[in-house]
């Protein structure tokens, strides 16, 4: 992947249970898109029902636009045995705000550390093979604010950029929230600030 500092991939829905087999022990990997560590907790429940008789289930999960969390279970497999080898799978596809979970069956034939580590790495990549990866950009949120004289400068100049207007109110005055990919926001809210009658500021979280 180019490495771009304001870009992030991730998945853009669970990909199907993938199935590898390793004498007679039965690994079946998933995928999920997740944002936070609730929506992981739900998802590894839903998976613990549908496969409520297995012995294992081992995850491993990275969080933030920017990667900045991650985790990797055994559940009862040797250390690091199964949750760092589906870790090291969401390195390799360069993925965040991801679950990968790998179910196991025992078969009744020991595979070793070694077995386990190729077993678990091997389903985790069946599962993320089957997903639909997205890349998505880190974006900054700002306001506009202008009158309706000044609507057609600003449609023209969002349209030119090919920027999202994320959500328009339409009253007394115009009011604009925009997404602006993040190396492009410095100069986007110099563009701006220098237009007649048109203000700009950065949108404050949660408002």
């Amino acid at each position: 992947m180019e490495d771009q500092a304001d870009q992030y991939r991730t998945l853009v829905r669970p990909s199907e249970g993938a199935l590898f087999k390793d004498r007679g022990s039965k690994f079946y990997g998933y995928a999920f898109p997740v944002t936070n560590e609730e929506q992981v907790k739900e998802r590894l429940e839903e998976v613990k029902k549908e496969h409520y008789n297995a012995r294992h289930w081992c995850y491993a999960w990275q969080l933030g636009k920017r990667y900045e969390q991650y985790r990797a279970n055994d559940d009862g497999e040797p250390n690091n045995s199964a949750g760092m080898p589906i870790y090291g799978q969401l390195q390799s596809y360069h993925l965040t705000n991801t679950l990968v979970v790998v179910v196991r069956y025992f078969g009744g034939t020991k595979l070793g550390v070694g077995g386990l580590i190729q077993a678990y790495k091997t389903a985790a990549q069946y599962a993320l093979e089957t997903a639909k990866i997205v890349t998505r950009t880190i974006d900054e949120n700002f306001i506009l604010t202008f009158g309706y004289p000044e609507m057609d400068l600003v449609m023209r100049t969002l349209k030119d950029e090919k920027i999202e207007i994320v959500e328009q109110k339409m009253h007394l005055e115009c009011t604009f929230h925009i997404a602006v990919r993040e190396a492009e926001a410095d100069r986007i809210f110099e563009l701006f600030s220098s237009m007649y009658k048109v203000t700009i500021k950065k949108k404050e979280e949660n408002t």
